[in-house]
Parts: C-alpha cells; sequence; structure tokens
C-alpha cells in the first residue's frame, strides 16, 4: 500500500489518480477541512482517505500503519490551513512525517523537493533540503525529486502568466533559459520511482523537455493563439529589493523563486529520460491546452 501526503494538492490528487489507474493500494491524508469535493473524488477512485495532518505526529503513525511506500508532495507554497506555514507544516511536519515513516517500517519514500540549483535561506530551501537530510539518514529505500519551475504555476494567471488575455509577467529580462515542466509529468515520476531501481537512493533533478526563455515561452503562446502579447518586466534589483524588505517568510520564498526563475534553469534530461521513457508535455503542448479552454 502506497501512502500519499498531500493528497487533496493539485500534484497529490494526480499521483493517487495515476496509483490507482495502476491498481495500487492507496491511503491519502486529507484534513477535516479538506475540499468535500476533492476528498469525494479520490474515495470514489478508491483511495482510503485517513484524516489527519503532518502537525499532528498520532495521525501520521496512524496513516503510515502498513503502507509499504509513502509519498510526500506536502506543502504550504499554494495554500494555508489554520496553524500552517514553511516552518511549521513544510519543515517540522514533513520531519515529523519522514520519522513516522522510519518507525512504521515503510520500505521506501518518494519525496518531492524542488531544484538544487535555486534557493538561498529562504524558509522554503531550509524545510526542503532539511527533509531531504533526515530522508536519505532514515535507512528508507528513498527517491528524491526535485522538479524546477511547474509550467501550470509559474505559466498560469496566478503569477501573471495571462494566456487568455495575451498578458505575461516575466521575472528578470526574460532570456535566461529554465526547463519548466509539466505538473503531470511530476505525478508520472514520482509514481514510476516506486518500481524503478535507479531511483533507489537518488536525487534526480526534473525538467521539461526543453530549456526555454521566457520570451521563447511568449513567442510560443503568441503562435499559437495568433495574439501579440503585452509584458511586464519585473527588474532582478526589484525581486532582490523583496527579497530583503519581506516581512514573512512565504513573501520571502515568493522573491527568492522569482529570483530564480529569473536567472534560469536548465535542466538536462538525456540521462533521466533514459532511465524513466516518459513522453513529456512540453510548452507548446500547454499553451495549444490552455488557449483552447480560454
Amino acid at each position: 500500500m502506497v501512502f500519499v501526503a498531500g493528497s487533496t494538492g493539485f500534484l497529490g490528487r494526480e499521483i493517487c489518480r495515476r496509483l490507482r489507474d495502476r491498481g495500487a493500494a492507496v491511503r491519502g491524508l486529507v484534513r477535516a477541512s479538506s475540499d468535500r469535493a476533492v476528498v469525494a473524488t479520490l474515495r470514489a477512485q478508491g483511495v482510503e482517505t485517513v484524516v489527519g495532518d503532518v502537525k499532528d505526529r498520532s495521525s501520521l503513525d496512524r496513516a503510515c500503519r502498513g503502507a509499504e511506500a509513502v509519498i510526500s508532495t506536502v506543502t504550504t507554497t499554494r495554500s494555508r490551513g489554520a496553524g500552517d506555514s514553511l516552518e511549521s507544516t513544510d519543515h517540522e511536519g514533513q520531519l515529523q512525517l519522514v520519522e513516522a515513516a522510519r518507525q512504521a517500517g515503510v520500505r521506501r519514500f518518494v519525496f518531492v523537493s524542488f531544484s538544487g540549483h535555486i534557493g538561498s535561506d529562504d524558509a522554503l530551501t531550509v524545510a526542503k533540503r532539511a527533509v531531504e537530510g533526515r530522508i536519505r539518514e532514515s535507512g528508507m529505500t528513498y527517491t528524491i525529486l526535485r522538479p524546477t519551475y511547474f509550467m501550470e504555476v509559474w505559466l498560469g494567471p496566478h503569477l501573471g502568466f495571462d494566456a487568455a488575455n495575451a498578458k505575461a509577467r516575466v521575472y528578470g529580462d526574460g532570456e535566461n533559459p529554465i526547463s519548466f515542466i509539466s505538473l503531470p509529468d511530476v505525478a508520472e515520476f514520482a509514481v514510476r520511482a516506486l518500481g524503478t531501481q535507479t531511483a533507489a537512493n537518488a536525487t534526480i533533478e526534473l525538467g521539461g523537455p526543453e530549456a526555454l526563455s521566457p520570451h521563447d515561452v511568449i513567442r510560443i503562446f503568441e503562435e499559437v493563439g495568433g495574439q501579440q502579447f503585452e509584458v511586464e518586466h519585473v527588474p532582478e534589483d526589484a525581486l532582490e529589493a523583496a527579497q530583503v524588505s519581506a516581512t514573512d517568510s512565504l513573501q520571502r520564498t515568493f522573491a527568492v523563486l522569482s529570483l530564480g526563475y529569473a536567472r534560469g534553469d536548465a535542466i538536462p534530461m538525456d540521462d533521466t529520460l533514459r532511465q524513466f521513457p516518459i513522453a513529456l508535455r512540453t510548452v507548446r503542448d500547454y499553451a495549444q491546452d490552455v488557449l483552447a479552454r480560454a
């Protein structure tokens, strides 16, 4: 049985669906406050749901009992409940999950982290790297996945890439390449990691099939949609100032991630794709889907 922590998030839901499609027994951690429709969908797919929270150690002990593997996608970067923070959830909560899994006799642990080429001393980086270290020391067979920037997040309207209205916010000068990766592809890597021998005790940097500058991305959207974009640039010095002046850890983390975007993150994928023969979604594929729905 595979226990998925973060099962109600976008990535966790996709992991659960793919595991169930392969016939795996899946248990998902949900909160009492989780969206009822999302929980109902998980249950309809055959996912056993357990109410708990990574900040509640006893609930993690119950959820890990009998699990052979754990996949964790937990983060508060996109949604927060009561008492959530990068420190309490992404850091201390995840460390509790690793310990609960170890004590329950879990044999394999897949942790979704983020690119090793970006980050600073911000709370998210500190949390992710601390959890990675604890996993490596745990004695469990592990796979640490380090995806770079998600298309669905950084090329979405929430962060200023509004394809429907042909507007884009670009962090930095827009010339440095990023290997934007699609969320469903990260889910596929997480699922396949459970049964891929070369993924055992490995840390894997993940990107999409091509490294494109933000300006390249905009040109692709313009070609697909037949409409020129209005582009807003946020200069690097403004991002650096935002990092210094941030009043909470999430604001500072966003500034750090935005600076990483501005400076680029190209991920060579040839060796990884030989181990994981996955047909990765391209930015053009994503643009076609987004604009078809616009």
